[in-house]
């Protein structure tokens, strides 16, 4: 069993980030520029993932120690540079935190338009706070007590939300709202709970906006969007209230619902010990499906082998793969983007060497704004190079499944580097441009 298992939960924040980079054996001058870094970003991390997933002979570059530790490039050199100034000389908390918004700013703190395209209304009233509506038949929820994780990870693209920034926080305390909403959308068969990390709540808490969705009989499944297996595997096992959560999974299960246990996964060593093994079977036990997602993040998990070994291990503990992402396009994605060529040839790669059993994954896949978009290809058609793309999932459902294609162009890491392949002029997400060549604009991005 772990070291850690049975321990309290404990987190390090960045008043720990010195002592700690200090042990992967950074010198003060690097150590400066990632705390530099952590300004900017956010930094949590915990006892379980220090004593049990580091390999602190390898770090700085084992891959757990590169998940959850900023590194000195991740943003620009002079703004990294001019905070690390700031640090040296003990500036103001004020003109620190002055600074550090300015580079936020320029991270695309919410991509996809979260704050703005899908959050739904009753009626006539203000939007809801803490809920989006982006398909049809799905509707995410922020509980407001679950805007943490038990740990970051440095490529997360929900990292405004653990900023202390109250203008970029999107969460609600509110389940009643959501109730009334879903008793007005009865087309929604789906809420997932997201955050932060949901399982970051206490059962108490959990419960509170669980148990109200179960009466609800146009509402199928109930899914859990959460790192703490990966994290914090004794939330199932040995937590004061671990028993008392696997009972409220059983009674969403006995409600007649889907428990959709959204698992996120980044690297097989994850997988490893032996208290996520039995934090597994017990969720399994209560009758959850666990499914598993990440995104492909370059410098830890960006070759086949990885996801490859994490997809096998996946089937053996009895959890489902389910997507392989792409990197969105907001915080330091330059830092850890894969050019979608490359990251379809690994997805391929890797699903070339499974079962059948674990090509329920879908990918390369972006989360973009008009909705979920598959990399399904890259061939040749009528001469020239393209990439063959289709909707997963879409804001206009008449795009599902329908294949489009966009120019091949080896460095495009994101669907807003594409441009219409084959002679179109747009994409069929976009408006298309007037006829009268004079009045040409670039079409809508949405």
């Amino acid at each position: 069993m772990s070291p850690s298992a049975g321990r309290r939960f404990r987190a390090y924040t960045t008043k720990h980030l010195d002592e700690l980079t200090a042990r992967a054996g950074l010198s003060a001058e690097e150590r400066l520029a990632v705390r530099a870094v952590a300004t900017v970003l956010p930094f949590r991390v915990n006892t379980y993932v220090i004593d049990d997933l580091i390999d602190w002979d390898a770090a700085p570059d084992d891959p757990i120690y590169r998940l959850v530790f900023p590194q000195a490039d991740m943003l620009p050199s002079e703004d990294v540079a001019r905070i690390a100034d700031l640090l040296r000389r003990e500036a103001p908390r004020k003109e620190l935190n002055e600074a550090a918004n300015e580079v936020r700013a320029r991270l695309n703190p919410h991509p996809a338009g979260q704050m703005e395209l899908n959050v739904p209304k009753i009626g006539n009233e203000d939007p809801i706070p803490g809920v989006q509506h982006k398909y049809a038949e799905t509707v995410l929820f922020f509980p407001k007590q679950g805007q943490t994780c038990h740990a970051y990870c440095t490529y997360c693209f929900r990292w405004a939300q653990f900023v202390g920034d109250a203008d970029l926080k999107f969460a609600s305390s509110d389940i009643d709202q959501l109730v009334e909403y879903l008793h007005q959308h009865p087309e929604v068969t789906s809420v997932l709970f997201t955050g932060g990390d949901p399982m970051i709540m206490g059962e108490g808490v959990l419960s509170r906006y669980i148990e109200p969705l179960l009466g609800i009989e146009t509402l199928e499944s109930i899914r859990i969007g959460t790192k703490a297996l990966g994290y914090w595997p004794q939330r199932f096992v040995t937590d004061p209230d671990a028993d008392d959560t696997l009972r409220l999974f059983e009674k969403v299960v006995e409600s007649g619902k889907n428990l959709a246990f959204m698992a996120h996964f980044s690297h097989p060593n994850e997988l490893l010990p032996d208290l996520v093994h039995e934090a597994v079977r017990r969720i399994r036990d209560t009758g959850a499906v666990i499914r598993t997602q990440a995104p492909l993040i370059r410098t830890i998990n960006d070759d086949p082998a990885t996801w490859e070994t994490m997809w096998r291990t996946q089937i053996r503990m009895g959890m489902v793969p389910y997507y392989m992402f792409v990197e969105r396009d907001t915080g330091p994605q330059d830092y850890f983007a894969v050019p979608l060529g490359e990251a379809y040839e690994i997805f391929r790669a890797a699903y070339t060497k499974v079962s059948g059993l674990a090509r329920t994954v879908r990918g390369p896949s972006m989360s973009a704004t008009p909705g979920k978009v598959c990399v399904d290809g890259v061939t040749e058609i009528a001469g020239e190079k393209v990439f063959v793309l289709h909707f997963i999932q879409a804001r206009d459902p008449e795009l599902v499944g329908k294949p489009f294609f966009a120019k091949y162009d080896e460095n495009a890491s994101w669907l807003f580097d594409l441009e219409p392949a084959l002679g179109a002029t747009h994409f069929p997400y976009e408006s298309a441009p007037p006829a009268d060549a004079s009045e040409l604009v670039t079409p809508t991005r949405l």
